[in-house]
Protein backbone atom coordinates (compact mmCIF):
# COMPACT_ATOMS: atom_id res chain seq x y z
CA UNK A 1 0.00 0.00 0.00
CA UNK A 2 2.67 2.61 0.99
CA UNK A 3 4.89 1.48 -2.45
CA UNK A 4 1.18 2.08 -4.61
CA UNK A 5 0.91 5.40 -2.35
CA UNK A 6 4.84 6.40 -3.30
CA UNK A 7 4.26 5.58 -6.96
CA UNK A 8 0.94 7.80 -7.13
CA UNK A 9 2.35 10.41 -5.58
CA UNK A 10 5.45 10.63 -7.83
CA UNK A 11 2.64 10.43 -10.53
CA UNK A 12 0.81 13.04 -9.49
CA UNK A 13 4.27 15.56 -9.15
CA UNK A 14 5.35 14.24 -12.77
CA UNK A 15 2.11 15.13 -13.77
CA UNK A 16 2.08 18.39 -12.41
CA UNK A 17 5.08 19.33 -13.65
CA UNK A 18 4.42 18.02 -17.59
CA UNK A 19 1.50 20.49 -17.24
CA UNK A 20 3.91 23.48 -16.61
CA UNK A 21 4.87 23.71 -20.24
CA UNK A 22 1.96 24.36 -22.92
CA UNK A 23 2.66 24.48 -26.81
CA UNK A 24 1.08 27.65 -28.21
CA UNK A 25 0.63 29.25 -31.37
CA UNK A 26 0.20 32.74 -33.07
CA UNK A 27 -0.15 34.66 -35.62
CA UNK A 28 1.01 38.33 -36.30
CA UNK A 29 0.89 41.29 -38.50
CA UNK A 30 3.63 43.71 -38.39
CA UNK A 31 3.46 47.10 -40.37
CA UNK A 32 6.68 48.38 -40.56
CA UNK A 33 8.33 51.83 -40.48
CA UNK A 34 10.78 52.70 -42.88
CA UNK A 35 13.40 52.89 -40.76
CA UNK A 36 14.23 49.38 -40.46
CA UNK A 37 15.43 46.63 -42.25
CA UNK A 38 13.70 43.70 -43.49
CA UNK A 39 15.36 41.52 -41.17
CA UNK A 40 14.33 44.27 -38.09
CA UNK A 41 11.15 44.01 -39.39
CA UNK A 42 10.78 40.04 -39.11
CA UNK A 43 12.38 39.63 -35.62
CA UNK A 44 9.64 42.34 -34.02
CA UNK A 45 7.20 40.72 -35.95
CA UNK A 46 8.31 37.15 -34.63
CA UNK A 47 9.08 38.71 -30.62
CA UNK A 48 5.35 40.27 -30.74
CA UNK A 49 3.83 37.31 -32.29
CA UNK A 50 5.12 35.41 -29.06
CA UNK A 51 4.38 37.79 -26.60
CA UNK A 52 0.39 38.10 -28.01
CA UNK A 53 0.93 34.14 -27.37
CA UNK A 54 2.09 34.15 -23.81
CA UNK A 55 -0.75 36.87 -22.89
CA UNK A 56 -3.78 34.98 -24.58
CA UNK A 57 -2.27 31.74 -22.34
CA UNK A 58 -1.43 33.32 -19.29
CA UNK A 59 -2.66 36.23 -19.40
CA UNK A 60 -0.53 39.73 -17.85
CA UNK A 61 0.12 41.70 -15.28
CA UNK A 62 -0.72 45.31 -15.50
CA UNK A 63 0.98 48.52 -13.33
CA UNK A 64 -0.19 52.30 -12.69
CA UNK A 65 1.75 54.70 -10.98
CA UNK A 66 0.17 57.52 -10.70
CA UNK A 67 2.36 60.79 -9.92
CA UNK A 68 1.33 64.68 -9.01
CA UNK A 69 3.24 67.40 -9.62
CA UNK A 70 2.85 70.82 -7.63
CA UNK A 71 5.07 73.48 -9.58
CA UNK A 72 4.89 77.50 -8.29
CA UNK A 73 4.24 79.91 -11.32
CA UNK A 74 4.25 83.54 -10.60
CA UNK A 75 2.87 83.01 -7.18
CA UNK A 76 0.42 80.85 -8.46
CA UNK A 77 0.32 76.56 -7.18
CA UNK A 78 -0.27 74.83 -10.74
CA UNK A 79 -0.80 70.93 -10.04
CA UNK A 80 -0.47 68.33 -13.37
CA UNK A 81 -1.42 64.94 -12.46
CA UNK A 82 -0.51 61.91 -14.83
CA UNK A 83 -0.22 57.82 -14.82
CA UNK A 84 2.06 55.98 -16.22
CA UNK A 85 0.76 52.16 -17.23
CA UNK A 86 2.54 48.74 -18.27
CA UNK A 87 2.27 45.37 -18.70
CA UNK A 88 3.88 42.35 -18.99
CA UNK A 89 3.25 38.87 -19.83
CA UNK A 90 3.13 35.85 -16.91
CA UNK A 91 4.57 33.42 -19.31
CA UNK A 92 7.74 32.68 -20.86
CA UNK A 93 8.65 30.95 -24.35
CA UNK A 94 10.56 28.30 -24.24
CA UNK A 95 11.38 26.88 -27.47
CA UNK A 96 10.02 27.26 -30.89
CA UNK A 97 8.74 24.45 -32.96
CA UNK A 98 9.92 24.02 -36.47
CA UNK A 99 10.31 27.75 -38.49
CA UNK A 100 8.40 30.31 -37.95
CA UNK A 101 6.52 31.17 -41.71
CA UNK A 102 6.41 34.69 -42.66
CA UNK A 103 4.52 36.33 -45.33
CA UNK A 104 6.51 39.40 -46.46
CA UNK A 105 4.63 42.00 -48.99
CA UNK A 106 4.08 45.68 -49.70
CA UNK A 107 0.75 47.90 -49.41
CA UNK A 108 1.12 51.17 -50.53
CA UNK A 109 4.71 51.60 -50.40
CA UNK A 110 4.57 49.92 -46.81
CA UNK A 111 6.00 47.01 -45.60
CA UNK A 112 3.89 44.27 -43.87
CA UNK A 113 4.91 41.18 -42.13
CA UNK A 114 2.60 38.64 -41.46
CA UNK A 115 4.39 35.66 -39.41
CA UNK A 116 2.88 32.60 -37.81
CA UNK A 117 4.93 30.66 -34.97
CA UNK A 118 4.26 27.55 -33.33
CA UNK A 119 6.55 26.61 -29.80
CA UNK A 120 6.17 25.65 -26.10
CA UNK A 121 6.15 28.20 -23.16
CA UNK A 122 5.29 28.09 -19.72
CA UNK A 123 3.57 30.75 -16.94
CA UNK A 124 6.11 32.54 -14.89
CA UNK A 125 5.14 32.47 -11.09
CA UNK A 126 7.35 34.21 -9.04
CA UNK A 127 9.39 37.55 -10.16
CA UNK A 128 12.41 36.83 -11.92
CA UNK A 129 15.77 37.95 -10.66
CA UNK A 130 16.57 41.71 -11.89
CA UNK A 131 19.85 41.26 -13.64
CA UNK A 132 21.42 44.05 -15.49
CA UNK A 133 23.33 43.36 -18.34
CA UNK A 134 24.50 46.26 -21.21
CA UNK A 135 26.55 46.18 -24.66
CA UNK A 136 29.20 48.42 -24.98
CA UNK A 137 31.29 50.00 -27.60
CA UNK A 138 34.19 51.05 -27.60
CA UNK A 139 34.55 52.03 -24.03
CA UNK A 140 33.90 50.52 -20.26
CA UNK A 141 31.47 52.59 -19.19
CA UNK A 142 27.67 51.90 -18.98
CA UNK A 143 26.73 55.38 -20.08
CA UNK A 144 28.40 54.21 -23.22
CA UNK A 145 25.50 51.06 -24.03
CA UNK A 146 24.79 50.59 -27.62
CA UNK A 147 23.22 48.84 -29.98
CA UNK A 148 24.67 49.98 -33.03
CA UNK A 149 28.01 49.14 -34.19
CA UNK A 150 30.14 50.09 -36.82
CA UNK A 151 32.53 47.72 -38.70
CA UNK A 152 36.07 48.00 -36.76
CA UNK A 153 34.53 48.57 -33.05
CA UNK A 154 35.30 47.33 -29.75
CA UNK A 155 32.28 45.01 -27.98
CA UNK A 156 32.38 44.72 -24.43
CA UNK A 157 29.73 43.56 -22.16
CA UNK A 158 28.82 44.84 -18.56
CA UNK A 159 26.56 42.32 -15.97
CA UNK A 160 25.50 42.92 -12.69
CA UNK A 161 23.18 40.11 -10.56
CA UNK A 162 21.82 40.79 -6.79
CA UNK A 163 22.42 37.12 -6.39
CA UNK A 164 25.64 34.42 -7.22
CA UNK A 165 24.71 32.21 -10.55
CA UNK A 166 26.36 31.09 -13.39
CA UNK A 167 26.59 33.25 -16.90
CA UNK A 168 26.89 32.13 -20.71
CA UNK A 169 26.93 34.73 -23.22
CA UNK A 170 26.58 33.53 -27.66
CA UNK A 171 26.23 35.45 -30.48
CA UNK A 172 23.98 34.62 -33.24
CA UNK A 173 25.33 35.67 -36.80
CA UNK A 174 23.35 36.04 -39.97
CA UNK A 175 25.29 32.75 -41.26
CA UNK A 176 22.74 31.14 -38.52
CA UNK A 177 25.84 30.03 -36.06
CA UNK A 178 26.20 30.28 -32.66
CA UNK A 179 29.60 31.54 -30.80
CA UNK A 180 30.39 31.58 -27.49
CA UNK A 181 31.72 34.17 -26.32
CA UNK A 182 31.66 33.27 -22.26
CA UNK A 183 33.17 30.90 -21.01
CA UNK A 184 35.92 31.84 -22.80
CA UNK A 185 37.70 29.97 -25.61
CA UNK A 186 40.71 28.60 -22.98
CA UNK A 187 38.07 28.07 -19.88
CA UNK A 188 38.18 23.99 -19.79
CA UNK A 189 35.39 23.91 -16.98
CA UNK A 190 32.30 25.11 -19.22
CA UNK A 191 31.13 27.31 -16.91
CA UNK A 192 31.50 31.15 -15.20
CA UNK A 193 30.90 31.50 -11.76
CA UNK A 194 29.23 34.96 -11.08
CA UNK A 195 29.29 36.71 -7.70
CA UNK A 196 26.43 38.54 -6.09
CA UNK A 197 26.33 42.67 -6.14
CA UNK A 198 29.83 42.69 -8.13
CA UNK A 199 29.89 44.55 -11.35
CA UNK A 200 31.99 42.23 -14.17
CA UNK A 201 33.04 43.54 -17.24
CA UNK A 202 33.77 40.72 -19.61
CA UNK A 203 36.35 40.91 -23.66
CA UNK A 204 38.82 43.68 -22.13
CA UNK A 205 41.88 42.35 -20.38
CA UNK A 206 42.79 45.10 -18.58
CA UNK A 207 39.57 45.64 -16.90
CA UNK A 208 39.33 41.62 -15.85
CA UNK A 209 41.27 39.88 -12.84
CA UNK A 210 44.57 39.30 -13.04
CA UNK A 211 44.23 35.52 -12.74
CA UNK A 212 42.09 35.83 -15.67
CA UNK A 213 43.68 37.60 -18.03
CA UNK A 214 45.81 35.03 -19.70
CA UNK A 215 41.74 33.80 -20.52
CA UNK A 216 40.00 36.82 -21.89
CA UNK A 217 39.32 37.05 -25.46
CA UNK A 218 38.73 40.75 -26.89
CA UNK A 219 36.17 41.04 -29.84
CA UNK A 220 36.26 43.48 -32.98
CA UNK A 221 32.28 44.22 -34.40
CA UNK A 222 32.78 42.84 -38.32
CA UNK A 223 30.82 42.47 -40.91
CA UNK A 224 30.78 41.78 -44.53
CA UNK A 225 27.43 43.59 -46.03
CA UNK A 226 26.39 47.10 -45.72
CA UNK A 227 24.24 45.83 -42.74
CA UNK A 228 24.31 43.09 -40.29
CA UNK A 229 21.73 42.03 -37.53
CA UNK A 230 23.43 39.77 -34.77
CA UNK A 231 21.81 38.57 -31.68
CA UNK A 232 23.13 38.40 -28.20
CA UNK A 233 21.56 35.83 -25.73
CA UNK A 234 22.54 36.17 -22.06
CA UNK A 235 21.52 33.50 -20.18
CA UNK A 236 21.79 33.16 -16.44
CA UNK A 237 20.72 30.99 -13.85
CA UNK A 238 21.29 30.66 -9.71
CA UNK A 239 21.82 27.44 -10.30
CA UNK A 240 24.91 25.55 -12.09
CA UNK A 241 24.54 24.75 -15.81
CA UNK A 242 26.97 23.76 -18.68
CA UNK A 243 27.61 25.70 -21.94
CA UNK A 244 26.24 23.94 -25.22
CA UNK A 245 28.68 21.45 -26.53
CA UNK A 246 30.73 23.35 -29.53
CA UNK A 247 33.87 22.79 -31.85
CA UNK A 248 36.96 24.77 -32.17
CA UNK A 249 37.06 27.04 -35.34
CA UNK A 250 39.81 29.66 -36.60
CA UNK A 251 42.15 31.33 -34.12
CA UNK A 252 40.32 34.75 -34.86
CA UNK A 253 37.16 33.29 -34.09
CA UNK A 254 34.95 32.14 -31.03
CA UNK A 255 33.88 28.22 -30.45
CA UNK A 256 30.50 27.70 -32.30
CA UNK A 257 27.68 25.54 -33.37
CA UNK A 258 24.90 25.98 -35.15
CA UNK A 259 21.81 27.16 -34.90
CA UNK A 260 19.57 24.09 -34.36
CA UNK A 261 21.94 22.82 -31.97
CA UNK A 262 21.97 25.70 -30.21
CA UNK A 263 18.57 26.20 -29.31
CA UNK A 264 17.72 22.39 -28.76
CA UNK A 265 20.66 22.76 -26.09
CA UNK A 266 18.89 26.16 -24.79
CA UNK A 267 15.35 24.81 -24.75
CA UNK A 268 16.64 21.85 -22.67
CA UNK A 269 17.99 24.00 -20.12
CA UNK A 270 15.09 25.93 -19.83
CA UNK A 271 12.89 23.14 -19.64
CA UNK A 272 14.79 21.78 -16.54
CA UNK A 273 15.52 25.09 -14.99
CA UNK A 274 12.36 27.01 -14.13
CA UNK A 275 15.32 29.82 -12.30
CA UNK A 276 17.07 30.43 -15.64
CA UNK A 277 16.96 33.50 -17.21
CA UNK A 278 17.31 34.65 -20.64
CA UNK A 279 17.99 38.02 -22.51
CA UNK A 280 18.60 38.91 -26.33
CA UNK A 281 19.88 41.70 -27.55
CA UNK A 282 20.01 43.13 -31.12
CA UNK A 283 23.19 44.28 -32.30
CA UNK A 284 23.31 46.10 -35.78
CA UNK A 285 26.68 46.29 -37.32
CA UNK A 286 27.14 48.70 -40.32
CA UNK A 287 30.36 49.75 -42.57
CA UNK A 288 31.62 52.97 -42.21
Amino acid sequence: MRIFLFILLNFFAISLFAQKIQTLSAEYIYHAPENITLEEAKQIALDRAKIQALADAFGTIVSQTNTTLVENRNGESGIDFFSIGGSEVKGEWIETIGSPVYDVHYEQGMLIIKVEVKGRAREVLSAKINIKARILRNATDDKYEDDTFYDGDDMYLSFVSPVSGYLAVYLLDMEKRAYCLLPYREQTEGIYKIRANQRYLFFHIDEAPIFERSLVDEYVMTCSEKLEQNLLYIIFSPRSFIKASDNNTDIALPRDLSYDDFQKWLANCRKHDTEMQLMRKSIIIRKK
